[in-house]
């Protein structure tokens, strides 16, 4: 079987969870997360056209916050649907 290579924040993670420092969630507080999940669900996917530029300057935008584009534009969208 082959080994899967771990990042150290993933070694981390691995780490604290054999030495039982997470605890499952119940109730209100699991049933809040699943509710914020469902929420967040993308179950449509919407072409649009768009000018080159805005579009460069939104992928710097996400880059320098660490996330994609296209999951940048998504929340962004989310955020003024609220």
């Amino acid at each position: 079987m082959k080994k899967t290579k771990l990042s150290q924040e993933e070694k981390e993670i691995e780490s604290a969870l054999l030495k039982g420092e997470f605890k499952p969630l119940k109730g209100k507080e699991l049933e809040k997360i699943e509710n914020a999940l469902r929420a967040r669900k993308k179950d449509v996917t919407m072409t649009i056209r768009v000018n080159s530029e805005d579009i460069e300057k939104i992928k710097n935008k996400a880059n320098k916050l660490g996330v994609k584009y296209q999951s940048y534009i998504s929340e962004i969208i989310h955020q003024v649907a609220q």
